[in-house]
């Protein structure tokens, strides 16, 4: 066999981008030794379309017993009934959901993908605002947090079949009770999307959508530190509200309708060695270093925000409950977009990725705000004090932004800062 010298030379320099840099994009993190084995293992070569005891493939025995593993684990971390770890993704896990529960056509709300929402929660140019008709909640403008009572106000006025809480930039915890009584009142059934947040609510730390919202769900990187993919929980199992029944006759339960829209709805044959990496992380999650890691995770988010605030920037809501900060360039650097500043910052090794802030008056190509977020640097042992020197870094990178040569020193100060921590601290 030839070895493809082109690839493995690609990801060596990948290998040292990440080990060289600030990792401050708020949806990435590093996983462990044993999470990237148990991804690169043999499972990689086994066809299992369909579910444990129900495959279409025969040799699935050891397969079954890995994703029934996956199942448990993930079911005990979120205090579910019922688990799917099949989807590839987040956005199929949702798409599944979606899938399972409207129709064409049918109307559903998610939060504005301006004030931090998801793509798939309705953006015109996905899946989910192309098949479907969103109508989008959005932030107050004063405080940019969720505007409840709009959000109540939209919901009696457009009735949903579905309303989804959560969000890709929005830094504040979610009141899920809320939302389930506006869902309640209006006859909508409700999805937290919990794909940013999914580590503090595993270990207490924030809201738990159970027992309020119908289904949950998330990808299973970010805060949880796995591979890339994605899951579907629910915290107890129902009859379908809409009279569908079994070919005996007997009236589905979501868990069947959902199943069936993951495989064969938008799925084939699951990616086992990557579920296998997913069961990994979960046991990684369940331990109480995990929690103090995102207790970890979490300080680090609030110091940084705190810095960003006195240099003179304006966090969007004023800060952050979880791991992630939108900091809004315009108060200080009213000239800079959010694609200027990042690609700048690239230069010096330090990744953080532009976002429209709520009320923005760029377009999502430019935007006027920064996402960051601590997850992947507290994962290098990265501390409170550690944050307000990074953000020195930035500060001196935004406020020299054409000055090559300050610049490059920045490069070689983050550089000699990340000699010192390791990739897997935890």
């Amino acid at each position: 066999m030839i070895r493809d010298t082109r690839i493995f030379e690609l990801i060596n320099k990948e290998d040292r981008r990440q080990i060289e840099g600030l990792e401050l994009i708020a949806s990435e993190n590093f996983v462990s030794d044993q999470v990237m084995e148990a991804m690169g293992s043999c499972l990689t070569n086994k066809y299992a379309e369909g579910y444990p005891g129900k495959r279409y493939y025969g040799g699935c025995q050891f397969i079954d017993e890995v994703e029934l593993l996956a199942i448990e684990r993930v079911k005990r971390l979120f205090n579910a009934e019922w688990a799917n770890v099949q989807p590839h993704s987040g956005a199929q896990a949702n798409a599944a959901v979606m899938l399972a529960l409207l129709k064409p056509g049918d109307v559903f709300m998610g939060l504005d993908l301006s004030h931090g929402g998801h793509l798939t929660h309705g953006s015109h140019v996905n899946y989910s605002g192309i098949l479907y008709k969103p109508v989008a909640y959005k932030v107050n403008e004063d405080s940019a947090l969720l505007d409840y009572d709009g959000m109540e106000e939209m919901a009696v006025k457009e009735k949903p079949r579905l309303i989804i809480a959560g969000g890709s930039a929005y830094s504040r915890d979610w009141d899920y009770k809320r939302m389930r009584e506006i869902a309640d009142k209006t006859g909508a059934l409700l999805m937290a999307d919990i794909a940013h947040p999914a580590g503090f609510i595993a270990t207490g730390i924030l809201n738990h959508p159970f027992p309020h919202c119908h289904i949950v769900t998330s990808t299973t990187h970010k805060t949880l530190r796995g591979p890339r993919g994605g899951v579907i929980l629910m915290g107890s199992d129902f009859v379908n509200p809409w009279g569908l029944k079994t070919p005996k006759g007997n009236e589905k339960m979501m868990s069947q309708i959902l199943d069936s829209a993951v495989f064969p709805g938008i799925q084939g044959g699951p990616l086992e060695h990557v579920i296998a990496s997913k069961a990994v992380a979960f046991q990684e999650a369940l331990s109480d270093s995990y929690r103090e890691y995102m207790l970890q995770v979490k300080s680090n988010a609030a110091v940084m925000a705190g810095a960003f605030t006195e240099k003179g920037y304006k966090v969007v809501s004023g800060g952050t409950d979880n791991h992630s900060m939108l900091v809004d360039l315009r108060t200080k650097v009213p000239d800079l977009t959010g694609k200027v500043v990042e690609n700048t910052l690239v230069k010096a090794d330090i990744t953080v990725n532009k976002n429209m802030a709520p009320f923005d008056d760029r377009s999502p190509f430019q935007t006027s705000a920064i996402r960051l977020g601590t997850p992947a640097i507290t994962t290098r042992g990265m501390q409170e004090a550690d944050m307000v020197g990074i953000v020195d870094l930035i500060d001196e990178v935004i406020m020299n932004i054409s000055d090559e040569k300050i610049i490059a020193g920045v490069k070689q100060k983050v550089n000699e800062m990340m000699d010192s921590f390791p990739r897997y601290a935890w």
